[in-house]
């Protein structure tokens, strides 16, 4: 059988909508879950995984998360990371060195971490009355919460748990680090971002296995290498004049790659459809994220959830609570909803799953 796009898009849609499985083997599954604080009608996360996980209820993994071996870093993006890869990236070499006085105060804070185990950033800012500081969004925000981020970031701290959706930190332990070879390290990586977003078009492997240098910038010249590698290695073929990727093992042509009669409401950072070049290559329209975009500009909605039936993506839907009502609002491509039979059905059982998920009532 051969390898056209029909069967790359199967093989996206089948290897990605695994069977639900429990939280743990879901995360290492996925290689990377990505993390939005926008809850709409729940976080990104949450929405990810409830396709996976069973019996996954909003809130699951923030709930569960410190007992899971998962860490809270950056990846090609923010997100969850089983343990064994976030160490990958560690010890991490930031591009600028701190000037004196920001690493004096950053022991201090180590310090004081180190004292009582879990901090509150709040507790932080009490103690040592940093004061403010202008944010990377033009506002301004404790600096405090700033420090935290960044020693997050360089390794001396690692998210112990959130309450109410605000990152506790503990001290990282600094026996806990890889110290791989840096071509070890990068293929590895390379290897869960293929995993995780494959089969990709080689227009977006290329800026993706870029995006390491946010999760490696010690690593930053060897990127390059890394994606010469990949791109020797892995199994690939050419489509309408573009290369595609993928896993090694995997066969976008097996007829397992079948797909069910269900409909799906995707987070917009799902990996069915995070990357925008292959959506449009495999369902022929564009699909933007629109939470910061202004109103009057929105085509499909704040926080509009990508509408998979079968293996189409053929429209969208909005979803909200209101008083504690699940509320569902569809818009379609076509201008109407597909005349297959079964799809009503099948957007019933999905809308259903997505009100159990959130706890709404009937």
């Amino acid at each position: 059988m051969s390898i056209d796009l029909p069967a790359l898009r199967r093989h996206a849609v089948s290897r990605t909508l695994f069977a639900p499985t429990t939280l743990p083997r879901a995360i290492v599954r996925l290689g990377f879950v990505q993390a939005d604080p926008i809850r709409a009608p729940a976080r990104a996360q949450d929405l990810t995984l409830r396709h996976r996980v069973r019996d996954y209820r909003a809130g699951d993994l923030e709930h569960r998360y410190p007992h899971l071996p998962v860490e809270e870093d950056c990846f090609v993006n923010y997100g969850f990371l089983p343990r064994p890869t976030q160490l990958l990236m560690h010890p991490r070499t930031p591009r600028s060195a701190w000037p004196k006085a920001r690493r004096l105060q950053a022991e201090a804070v180590l310090e004081f971490v180190r004292e009582r185990g879990v901090v509150h950033p709040r507790d932080v800012d009490t103690h040592f009355q940093h004061g403010r500081t202008r944010n990377w969004f033009g506002g301004t925000s404790r600096a405090s919460t700033q420090l935290l981020d960044d020693m997050h970031y360089r390794g001396l701290l690692r998210v112990a748990r959130r309450e109410g959706g605000v990152r506790l930190y503990a001290a990282h332990d600094a026996h806990e680090r890889a110290d791989a070879e840096p071509d070890a390290a990068l293929d590895a990586l390379v290897a869960v971002i293929v995993a995780k977003y494959g089969p990709l078009p080689a227009a977006s492997l290329g800026p993706l296995v870029m995006f390491l240098a946010g999760a490696a910038p010690q690593w930053r010249e060897y990127r390059a290498a890394a994606l010469a590698r990949a791109k020797s290695r892995l199994p690939s073929t050419e489509v309408d004049g573009q290369r595609w990727f993928w896993a090694d093992g995997e066969n976008p042509a097996s007829r397992r790659h079948a797909v069910a009669d269900d409909v799906r409401l995707l987070a917009p950072f799902d990996p069915v459809v995070w990357d925008r070049r292959r959506f449009e290559a495999f369902w022929g329209w564009a699909y933007r994220f629109e939470a910061y975009t202004p109103a009057p500009r929105r085509q499909h909605g704040y926080y509009a959830l990508p509408l998979l039936w079968r293996d189409q993506v053929v429209g969208w839907a909005n979803a909200a609570l209101a008083d504690g009502r699940l509320a569902v609002q569809t818009g379609y491509v076509a201008g109407r909803a597909p005349r297959d039979a079964g799809f009503r059905a099948a957007l019933d059982d999905e809308i259903e799953r997505l009100r159990v998920f959130l706890g709404a009532a009937g």
